[in-house]
C-alpha cells in the first residue's frame, strides 16, 4: 500500500512538472525576429529563394577578412543638408556578423549637425560619445509620446530602445563623433522625414494635410524637398 501511494504521488508530481514545462514552452515560443523589412512566402522554390539574413559560407572557407572592417578609421563627410554622416559596420560590411545579432556604426557631426529623427526597426542602440557635445533623445509610443533626452559629453552613453524615434544634435561649436552599438546584424533605419515626405510614390498630400493639420501647400513644399 505504501509503495502504491508513493507511485501515485510520483505520477502526480511528474504530471505537474510536465504541465509546468509545457507552460514555459508556450510562453517563450515565438517566430524568429526578421532581419529584413519583409520576406514574402513562395510555394515554388525554383522562383527565387531568400533567407532571413544571409546564406552561410562553408566554415572551412572563412578567412580573417570575413571578420574585419577598416571603414570606421576615417571621419565621415558631413557636408550635407543635415550636417552628419553615419558609417555602418553591419553584416553588409562584415560578413562574419551573420547570425551574431550585433553591429556598429560611426556617426560624425559637423558643428550643429543633426542625425535626424529616425527609428531602427530591428534593434536597441547604445550610443557612446567619443568627441564633442550632443543633445540626444527618444520619444515613447502613443499615447504618452514622452520625450527622454540628455545633453551628452565625451565618454557619456545613452540608450535608444528598439523601434522608438530618436535623434542626436551637435550643440557644440566643434565637430562631434560617436560610436553606436546595435543589437542586430542588420538594424535597418527609417528616417521619419524622408519616409513621410519622400516616399516613392509619394503619399497623397490629402493624407499628410490631415495627419499634420497643415495647409496642403505646406505639405507639397515639404515633399518637394525630399
Amino acid at each position: 500500500m505504501y509503495s502504491l501511494y508513493n507511485l501515485k504521488k510520483m505520477n502526480t508530481l511528474l504530471a505537474y512538472t510536465t504541465l509546468l514545462a509545457m507552460a514555459f514552452s508556450l510562453v517563450s515560443a515565438s517566430d524568429p525576429s526578421p532581419l529584413q523589412d519583409f520576406c514574402v512566402a513562395v510555394n515554388d522554390t525554383h522562383e527565387t529563394v531568400f533567407v532571413n539574413g544571409k546564406f552561410c559560407k562553408d566554415p572551412k572557407l572563412a578567412t580573417p577578412n570575413d571578420f574585419f572592417f577598416s571603414g570606421l578609421r576615417l571621419p565621415g563627410n558631413t557636408s550635407n543638408k543635415v550636417g552628419s554622416l553615419v558609417t555602418p559596420a553591419n553584416v553588409a560590411q562584415i560578413p562574419g556578423l551573420n547570425t551574431l545579432g550585433v553591429s556598429l556604426a560611426r556617426v560624425d557631426y559637423a558643428p550643429y549637425g543633426l542625425n535626424p529623427p529616425h527609428i531602427h526597426p530591428r534593434d536597441t542602440e547604445i550610443l557612446t560619445l567619443l568627441e564633442g557635445t550632443l543633445y540626444a533623445g527618444f520619444v515613447t509610443s502613443n499615447p504618452e509620446n514622452r520625450l527622454f533626452s540628455k545633453v551628452l559629453y565625451k565618454g557619456d552613453v545613452f540608450v535608444f530602445p528598439k523601434g522608438l524615434i530618436h535623434f542626436q544634435l551637435n550643440v557644440g561649436t566643434t565637430k562631434a563623433m560617436a560610436i553606436s552599438t546595435l543589437s542586430s546584424q542588420n538594424p535597418g533605419v527609417i528616417t521619419i522625414a524622408n519616409a513621410v515626405f519622400g516616399s516613392k510614390p509619394a503619399i497623397s498630400a490629402d493624407v499628410l494635410t490631415k495627419a499634420f493639420q497643415v495647409d496642403k501647400n505646406v505639405v507639397e513644399n515639404l515633399q518637394s524637398r525630399f
